[in-house]
């Protein structure tokens, strides 16, 4: 929405860097633009479309919409069962047929009146549409993973920045109260000096070769491959999310194929890192050095890695060692010379010794951002211009990690690692690797 050639989006940019001006406080803004009272005027909404209609996204969308001051109003995916099924469930909420659909994202991104958009296609397009996003000037809730290469995180972190939009990364741990809880202790010592970071998550799995099959109707697989290098169209490439498929929670094939993903050590691994260096307080570094090993397929469709085990050493002494939970159990443990401290889903923290579950973090002592959930808090950063609980500069650093871990079990040698330039040292091999190469026409 537009008037006197100013939108919305501009004025609460202008409105927020005003009060930063003149006032020490954040921006502060009435309880009805927040959604706080019954009645939220259509100017007051966020505009939001929704781009990748899978699971993930899927589960944004409808987080979105139990929001009283968002507004859903487009949806894009290249499969048009997946676009008319997200139209049908915006529509039917909002007891009308306005949600706009779109099979290209650049399009949806086009809209000026569109706020702020959900990013969640499959991994290797993440970058892309973030780019696109920045350089329309709309805030964005991008899921997880950053992207394939860690120049390409780079060049997003920058257009971010550039373009001033709003960034919430969608690894949504760091809203759980034990995870924050878990950290607090680590941060303000209560397992003594840290030395160790153990992080278990799933491993990966194979999957046999597929037979050339016809493209469906209603599916651009070209659109669906983008960037990606050209292959030829099987329905368990690049089929979506389905419940009744028990393999790996029903995740599509191409979550374990090189191409489109790094596998289970970055898109669910990626969870648990980011917990680690926020609970390391390296959330803007990373480590010095890593060394280790990891087993792939040898044949077969699937190509990522099925087991590793890993370790990264940090210029602060501490060790983090990330390895698949047949090597280490799911989650983070924090080890200290006084004690330790282990969090994990499902609401769960333990902690030796027991008593360091009862601590309570001082009011003077080291408190790490809290959130009602990562969407609301998404919200609000979009209303004060501030940053959310986990903001670009922070996701490419957790991000970062998960490449290290690929690239040093692919070459099966220590390397070296300098995070201030973010690249290996004296290496020009690994340092080749921090990069992907794109289908034309697309590029950076």
């Amino acid at each position: 929405m537009k008037k006197n050639n100013v939108s919305r989006r501009q004025f609460l940019r202008r409105a927020a860097g005003a009060a930063a001006g003149v006032i020490s406080f954040p921006y502060i803004v009435s309880s009805a633009a927040l959604g706080k009272a019954g009645n939220i005027s259509p100017g007051n909404r966020v505009s939001i479309g929704c781009v990748g209609m899978g699971i993930q996204g899927t589960g944004n969308m409808r987080a979105f919409l139990q929001e009283k001051d968002v507004r859903v109003v487009a949806i894009c995916d290249v499969r048009e069962s997946l676009r008319q099924k997200a139209k049908n469930s915006v529509d039917e909420y909002y007891d009308n047929k306005d949600c706009a659909v779109y099979k290209d994202f650049r399009d949806l991104m086009a809209r000026d009146e569109i706020d702020a958009v959900s990013i969640a296609p499959p991994d290797h397009w993440h970058v892309l549409m973030g780019l696109e996003a920045a350089r329309n000037g709309k805030d964005m809730y991008y899921e997880k993973p950053v992207g394939l290469g860690v120049t390409h995180a780079k060049v997003l972190r920058d257009a971010v920045i550039k373009n001033r939009v709003v960034f919430q990364f969608g690894t949504q741990q760091r809203s759980s109260r034990n995870f924050r809880f878990g950290c607090e202790l680590v941060r303000n010592g209560r397992v003594g000096k840290l030395h160790t970071i153990r992080v278990g998550v799933p491993p990966g799995i194979t999957y046999p070769s597929q037979p050339v099959e016809p493209v469906p109707k209603g599916f651009d697989y070209d659109m669906w491959l983008g960037p990606a290098p050209w292959a030829p169209y099987s329905y368990q490439r690049c089929r979506p999310f389905d419940p009744e498929e028990e393999v790996n929670w029903g995740y599509g094939i191409w979550y374990h194929i090189y191409d489109y993903c790094l596998g289970m050590p970055a898109n669910w691994g990626i969870h648990h890192l980011d917990i680690a260096q926020w609970g390391n307080g390296t959330e803007l570094t990373g480590p010095v050095e890593i060394e280790g090993s990891g087993v792939f397929p040898q044949e077969g469709m699937t190509n990522c890695l099925l087991t590793w085990d890993v370790r990264m050493k940090y210029a602060n002494g501490v060790t983090m060692h990330f390895a698949d939970n047949a090597k280490i159990e799911q989650g983070i443990k924090f080890e200290g010379t006084d004690g330790w401290v282990f969090v994990r889903r499902g609401n769960y923290v333990d902690a030796n010794p027991k008593s360091l579950l009862k601590s309570v973090i001082g009011p003077n002592e080291i408190h790490l951002t809290e959130s009602k959930g990562p969407h609301r808090n998404f919200l609000d950063a979009v209303r004060t211009r501030g940053k959310t609980i986990c903001p670009v500069e922070q996701a490419v650093r957790s991000d970062t990690l998960t490449h290290l871990n690929d690239i040093v079990t692919r070459l099966g040698r220590k390397l070296r690692w300098d995070p201030d330039k973010e690249e290996f040292v004296n290496d020009s091999e690994a340092n080749r690797m921090l990069k992907r190469a794109m289908r034309s026409p697309w590029h950076l």
